[in-house]
Protein backbone atom coordinates (compact mmCIF):
# COMPACT_ATOMS: atom_id res chain seq x y z
CA UNK A 1 0.00 0.00 0.00
CA UNK A 2 1.15 3.55 -0.70
CA UNK A 3 0.93 4.87 2.82
CA UNK A 4 3.36 7.40 2.53
CA UNK A 5 1.99 8.53 -0.61
CA UNK A 6 -1.79 8.88 0.78
CA UNK A 7 -3.05 12.32 1.38
CA UNK A 8 -6.22 13.33 3.05
CA UNK A 9 -8.57 16.05 1.03
CA UNK A 10 -11.69 17.62 2.03
CA UNK A 11 -14.43 15.40 0.55
CA UNK A 12 -15.86 18.27 -0.95
CA UNK A 13 -12.53 18.94 -3.23
CA UNK A 14 -11.67 15.46 -3.93
CA UNK A 15 -15.30 15.05 -5.65
CA UNK A 16 -14.84 18.26 -7.63
CA UNK A 17 -11.62 17.00 -8.78
CA UNK A 18 -12.54 14.01 -9.63
CA UNK A 19 -15.75 14.71 -11.38
CA UNK A 20 -13.55 16.75 -13.83
CA UNK A 21 -11.32 13.71 -14.20
CA UNK A 22 -13.81 11.29 -14.63
CA UNK A 23 -15.90 13.65 -17.10
CA UNK A 24 -12.57 13.80 -19.66
CA UNK A 25 -12.15 9.92 -19.24
CA UNK A 26 -14.11 9.11 -22.30
CA UNK A 27 -12.18 11.56 -24.56
CA UNK A 28 -8.77 10.17 -22.91
CA UNK A 29 -10.38 6.35 -23.84
CA UNK A 30 -10.97 7.30 -27.15
CA UNK A 31 -7.44 8.47 -28.20
CA UNK A 32 -6.08 5.70 -27.31
CA UNK A 33 -5.54 2.54 -29.83
CA UNK A 34 -8.35 0.08 -29.60
CA UNK A 35 -7.59 -1.58 -25.87
CA UNK A 36 -4.16 -1.14 -25.56
CA UNK A 37 -4.45 1.05 -21.50
CA UNK A 38 -0.97 1.65 -19.99
CA UNK A 39 -0.17 1.50 -16.48
CA UNK A 40 0.17 5.48 -16.30
CA UNK A 41 -2.72 5.80 -17.78
CA UNK A 42 -4.27 4.20 -15.27
CA UNK A 43 -2.45 5.63 -12.14
CA UNK A 44 -3.62 9.02 -13.80
CA UNK A 45 -7.30 7.90 -12.92
CA UNK A 46 -6.29 7.03 -9.36
CA UNK A 47 -4.17 10.43 -8.59
CA UNK A 48 -5.26 13.98 -8.06
CA UNK A 49 -3.46 16.94 -10.36
CA UNK A 50 -0.77 16.53 -8.11
CA UNK A 51 -0.21 12.73 -8.55
CA UNK A 52 -1.07 12.47 -4.74
CA UNK A 53 -3.25 9.52 -3.65
CA UNK A 54 -6.26 9.37 -1.62
CA UNK A 55 -7.79 7.54 1.14
CA UNK A 56 -11.26 6.65 1.44
CA UNK A 57 -13.31 9.18 2.58
CA UNK A 58 -16.08 6.65 3.86
CA UNK A 59 -16.19 3.64 5.27
CA UNK A 60 -18.11 1.37 2.24
CA UNK A 61 -19.10 2.99 -1.14
CA UNK A 62 -21.35 1.59 -3.52
CA UNK A 63 -19.70 1.61 -6.89
CA UNK A 64 -21.88 -0.35 -9.01
CA UNK A 65 -25.62 -1.28 -8.49
CA UNK A 66 -25.97 -3.49 -5.46
CA UNK A 67 -22.00 -3.94 -5.34
CA UNK A 68 -20.21 -2.18 -2.41
CA UNK A 69 -16.87 -2.15 -2.07
CA UNK A 70 -15.26 -0.84 2.10
CA UNK A 71 -12.79 -2.24 4.80
CA UNK A 72 -12.98 -4.48 7.79
CA UNK A 73 -14.88 -2.16 10.22
CA UNK A 74 -18.12 -2.61 8.33
CA UNK A 75 -17.15 -6.12 7.29
CA UNK A 76 -17.06 -7.19 10.91
CA UNK A 77 -20.40 -5.47 11.96
CA UNK A 78 -22.97 -7.95 11.15
CA UNK A 79 -25.98 -5.78 12.80
CA UNK A 80 -24.65 -3.10 9.97
CA UNK A 81 -24.53 -5.10 7.56
CA UNK A 82 -28.03 -6.41 7.69
CA UNK A 83 -29.29 -2.64 7.87
CA UNK A 84 -27.55 -2.13 4.70
CA UNK A 85 -29.04 -5.24 3.18
CA UNK A 86 -25.76 -6.81 2.20
CA UNK A 87 -26.95 -10.59 1.00
CA UNK A 88 -23.15 -11.91 -0.07
CA UNK A 89 -19.53 -10.76 1.44
CA UNK A 90 -16.72 -11.03 -0.49
CA UNK A 91 -13.50 -10.90 1.76
CA UNK A 92 -10.37 -10.22 -0.34
CA UNK A 93 -7.74 -10.68 2.45
CA UNK A 94 -9.04 -13.41 4.15
CA UNK A 95 -6.49 -14.44 6.73
CA UNK A 96 -5.37 -13.92 10.72
CA UNK A 97 -2.11 -11.33 9.57
CA UNK A 98 -2.28 -7.51 10.78
CA UNK A 99 -2.77 -7.03 6.87
CA UNK A 100 -6.00 -9.42 6.46
CA UNK A 101 -9.30 -9.67 7.89
CA UNK A 102 -10.17 -12.79 10.11
CA UNK A 103 -13.65 -13.62 8.96
CA UNK A 104 -15.07 -16.75 7.50
CA UNK A 105 -18.46 -18.54 6.57
CA UNK A 106 -19.11 -19.34 10.24
CA UNK A 107 -18.35 -15.88 11.04
CA UNK A 108 -21.74 -14.98 9.77
CA UNK A 109 -23.16 -18.31 10.35
CA UNK A 110 -26.68 -17.52 11.55
CA UNK A 111 -26.89 -13.83 9.58
CA UNK A 112 -28.41 -15.21 6.52
CA UNK A 113 -25.16 -13.72 4.92
CA UNK A 114 -23.09 -16.02 2.24
CA UNK A 115 -19.09 -15.80 2.49
CA UNK A 116 -16.39 -16.23 0.04
CA UNK A 117 -12.92 -15.45 0.67
CA UNK A 118 -9.58 -15.09 -1.10
CA UNK A 119 -6.20 -15.13 1.02
CA UNK A 120 -4.68 -12.39 -0.68
CA UNK A 121 -1.64 -10.24 -0.02
CA UNK A 122 -1.20 -6.44 -0.84
CA UNK A 123 2.35 -6.74 -3.16
CA UNK A 124 3.29 -5.76 -6.58
CA UNK A 125 4.23 -9.31 -6.67
CA UNK A 126 1.18 -11.31 -5.49
CA UNK A 127 -1.18 -12.50 -8.17
CA UNK A 128 -4.40 -11.67 -7.58
CA UNK A 129 -5.55 -12.70 -11.39
CA UNK A 130 -5.88 -16.28 -10.41
CA UNK A 131 -8.76 -15.32 -8.02
CA UNK A 132 -10.50 -12.44 -11.18
CA UNK A 133 -13.19 -15.35 -12.61
CA UNK A 134 -14.05 -16.68 -9.04
CA UNK A 135 -14.52 -13.39 -7.41
CA UNK A 136 -16.58 -12.31 -10.44
CA UNK A 137 -18.76 -15.71 -10.45
CA UNK A 138 -19.27 -14.95 -6.72
CA UNK A 139 -20.32 -11.43 -7.26
CA UNK A 140 -22.47 -12.29 -10.66
CA UNK A 141 -24.11 -15.12 -7.79
CA UNK A 142 -24.72 -12.37 -5.23
CA UNK A 143 -26.68 -9.73 -7.71
CA UNK A 144 -28.69 -12.44 -8.85
CA UNK A 145 -29.79 -13.78 -5.49
CA UNK A 146 -33.90 -13.43 -5.45
CA UNK A 147 -34.71 -12.45 -8.59
CA UNK A 148 -31.78 -9.80 -8.90
CA UNK A 149 -32.65 -7.89 -5.07
CA UNK A 150 -28.88 -9.30 -3.41
CA UNK A 151 -26.33 -6.81 -2.63
CA UNK A 152 -22.02 -7.99 -2.01
CA UNK A 153 -19.97 -5.93 0.43
CA UNK A 154 -16.35 -6.61 -1.29
CA UNK A 155 -13.75 -5.57 0.94
CA UNK A 156 -10.33 -6.21 2.17
CA UNK A 157 -8.72 -4.30 5.20
CA UNK A 158 -9.29 -0.65 4.14
CA UNK A 159 -11.07 -0.98 1.30
CA UNK A 160 -8.62 0.20 -1.17
CA UNK A 161 -6.45 -1.79 -3.01
CA UNK A 162 -7.10 -5.82 -2.78
CA UNK A 163 -11.12 -5.48 -3.20
CA UNK A 164 -11.51 -2.45 -5.58
CA UNK A 165 -9.40 -4.55 -8.32
CA UNK A 166 -11.50 -7.61 -8.05
CA UNK A 167 -14.83 -5.22 -8.32
CA UNK A 168 -12.75 -3.73 -11.24
CA UNK A 169 -12.44 -7.29 -12.80
CA UNK A 170 -15.92 -8.39 -12.29
CA UNK A 171 -16.99 -5.48 -14.47
CA UNK A 172 -14.44 -6.40 -17.35
CA UNK A 173 -14.94 -10.46 -17.31
CA UNK A 174 -19.29 -9.84 -16.54
CA UNK A 175 -20.27 -6.35 -17.97
CA UNK A 176 -17.60 -6.22 -20.64
CA UNK A 177 -16.08 -3.05 -19.44
CA UNK A 178 -12.21 -2.00 -20.50
CA UNK A 179 -10.10 -1.51 -17.87
CA UNK A 180 -10.28 2.10 -18.20
CA UNK A 181 -14.24 2.51 -18.16
CA UNK A 182 -14.39 0.33 -15.28
CA UNK A 183 -11.73 1.28 -13.00
CA UNK A 184 -12.90 4.91 -13.77
CA UNK A 185 -16.62 4.07 -12.67
CA UNK A 186 -15.11 2.78 -9.00
CA UNK A 187 -12.56 5.88 -8.73
CA UNK A 188 -15.65 8.08 -9.44
CA UNK A 189 -17.21 6.41 -6.48
CA UNK A 190 -14.22 5.80 -3.40
CA UNK A 191 -11.12 6.76 -3.64
CA UNK A 192 -8.99 3.23 -4.61
CA UNK A 193 -5.06 2.74 -5.00
CA UNK A 194 -4.68 -0.83 -6.32
CA UNK A 195 -0.73 -1.21 -6.04
CA UNK A 196 1.30 -1.68 -9.25
CA UNK A 197 1.44 -5.36 -9.64
CA UNK A 198 -2.53 -5.54 -9.39
CA UNK A 199 -2.98 -2.65 -12.24
CA UNK A 200 -0.79 -4.64 -14.09
CA UNK A 201 -2.73 -7.54 -13.93
CA UNK A 202 -6.10 -5.89 -14.92
CA UNK A 203 -4.15 -4.65 -17.80
CA UNK A 204 -3.28 -8.50 -19.06
CA UNK A 205 -6.71 -9.05 -18.72
CA UNK A 206 -7.66 -6.50 -20.37
CA UNK A 207 -5.42 -7.35 -23.52
CA UNK A 208 -6.66 -11.35 -23.12
CA UNK A 209 -10.72 -9.71 -23.28
CA UNK A 210 -9.77 -7.49 -26.31
CA UNK A 211 -8.18 -10.42 -28.38
CA UNK A 212 -10.81 -13.05 -27.04
CA UNK A 213 -13.86 -9.80 -28.90
CA UNK A 214 -15.15 -10.12 -24.64
CA UNK A 215 -15.13 -6.32 -24.46
CA UNK A 216 -17.52 -3.56 -25.64
CA UNK A 217 -16.31 -2.01 -28.80
CA UNK A 218 -17.31 1.91 -28.08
Amino acid sequence: MRLLEVFRHSAADMRSKHKRRTETAASKRSTMSGFDVSLQQLNDLLTDDHGLYSWPTKHYHEVYPRVYIGNAFVATNVMRLKRLGVTHILNAAEGNSYMHVNTSAEFYAGSGIVYHGVTANDTDHFDLSVYFDEAADFIEKALAYKNGKGKVYVHCREGYSRSPTLVIAYLMLRQKMDVYTALAMVRQKREIGPNDGFLRQLCQLNQRLAAEGKLWNK
